[in-house]
């Protein structure tokens, strides 16, 4: 079922040294080569998404802005992939939905914006090796790299 891939994803099939590496890396061909239903990044996934790939105190060898976007070029030309933009109700929703958190504050958000994005496009699951999302009300987190 289609989801949000998020950054984290992109990161581990990017990396070749991830312990992750071969099922993130299986996972994201499968839905950019033909996946079921429709999948989204968001407009703040692939920025960083860029900047912790190139980001040399993240990565003993990271990637050059253009090996960073090479990998991204066929997901983001994938007919199955699309990428949310905030809309014109953006700020209205995220109003609406931070009295649900208990302490939003900090780097939590980051995933506060991947979360109002999807409320605003109608969008529940999200595929994610993080687990900050579990304390958002609503969404199905699916962690893809677990085993069965």
């Amino acid at each position: 079922m289609a989801g949000v891939i998020d950054t984290n994803l992109l990161l581990f099939a990017a990396n070749r040294d991830a312990q992750e590496h071969a099922k993130a890396q299986a996972f994201l061909t499968d839905q950019v080569h033909g996946g079921s239903g429709r999948w989204y990044l968001t407009e703040g996934i692939v920025y960083e998404f860029l900047r912790v790939s190139t980001h040399p105190k993240v990565f003993d060898r990271p990637l050059s802005w253009e090996e960073a976007l090479a990998f991204l070029r066929p997901v983001l030309d994938s007919d199955q992939i699309a990428v949310l933009v905030a809309g014109h109700r953006h700020w209205e929703v995220l109003a609406e939905l931070l009295p649900d958190l208990t302490h939003p504050s900090g780097n939590l958000f980051f995933d506060i914006r991947t979360w109002v994005l999807m409320r605003e496009h109608g969008i529940r699951r999200i595929y994610t090796a993080d687990t900050d999302f579990l304390g958002f009300p609503d969404i199905e987190v699916v962690n893809p790299l677990r085993s069965p």
